[in-house]
């Protein structure tokens, strides 16, 4: 089994960091061949432009059809391919990040966007469960400033996992065809005291250690849409 994790924190010290290598060393525990992309310390350029491909591409550059062909004749900047490669190799893909506005850092979106390539994980007619990475597994590990009671469909800031990052759960991964298990976050992080983000990184050894059986979050199913994505109503 392999697992890919791509990090995105700029400071090599992070409890960010920690929960990384906290999943390196369960993962690998585990009998998984883990390996990382630490898109700061890679200097990673999350800017997705024309550069990324050595074809001749169209004006403008229509960049899910760019990719599809670049992907097909190998023609896309050699960092996109590396990427890509170690993503699909991948049984297990865990993003490890701090939530920024909501979202993710804008590295890992700009990875997102250049290696998660139209094609090879998904189409437009290929994506949930007909996506290109169906069969494999997403986890997503993230610290966050706020406190628990902050999140929730009443709270505060409303829902986390399936309402704030939805758009990176569902809307990326998802499409992809991912089975994204419930994602873990470190609540509260940089103001805690040391021995609870001890504490914490000791709940992430045991949540990693049993990904295979976490709970999945509940994505849409082509089957329920016709050829054109309407729903299916039931027959009465």
């Amino acid at each position: 089994m392999k697992a890919h994790i791509v990090h995105a924190h700029s400071e090599p010290a992070s409890f960010t960091a920690a929960m990384r290598d906290v999943a390196k060393a369960a993962l690998e525990a585990k009998g998984y061949d883990v390996t990382i992309s630490d898109l700061y310390a890679m200097g990673f350029d999350p800017l997705i432009s024309r550069a990324d491909f050595t074809h001749e591409v169209g004006e403008p550059v229509a960049f899910t059809k760019e990719q599809r062909v670049g992907w097909s004749e190998r023609t896309l900047d050699p960092a996109i391919l590396a990427e890509a490669n170690k993503t699909l190799a991948a049984d297990l893909l865990v993003l490890t990040f701090p939530v920024y506005w909501f979202s993710v850092p804008a590295m890992l979106k700009g990875w997102m966007d250049r290696v998660l390539l139209s094609g090879p994980f998904y189409s437009g007619r290929d994506m949930y469960d007909r996506g290109g990475m169906k069969g494999k597994k997403a986890l997503a590990i993230a610290s966050l400033g706020g406190r628990p009671h902050m999140f929730g469909a009443d709270s505060l800031h409303g829902p986390l996992g399936n309402g704030m990052l939805r758009h990176v759960l569902q809307g990326t991964l998802g499409v992809c065809g991912y089975e994204v298990v419930e994602p873990f976050f470190a609540y509260h992080a940089p103001y805690v005291k040391p021995e609870a983000r001890t504490e914490m990184l000791a709940q992430l050894k045991d949540y990693v250690s049993g990904v295979e059986t976490l709970p999945a979050l509940k994505m849409p199913s082509l089957s329920d849409f016709d050829e054109k994505f309407r729903p299916i109503k039931p027959s009465n």
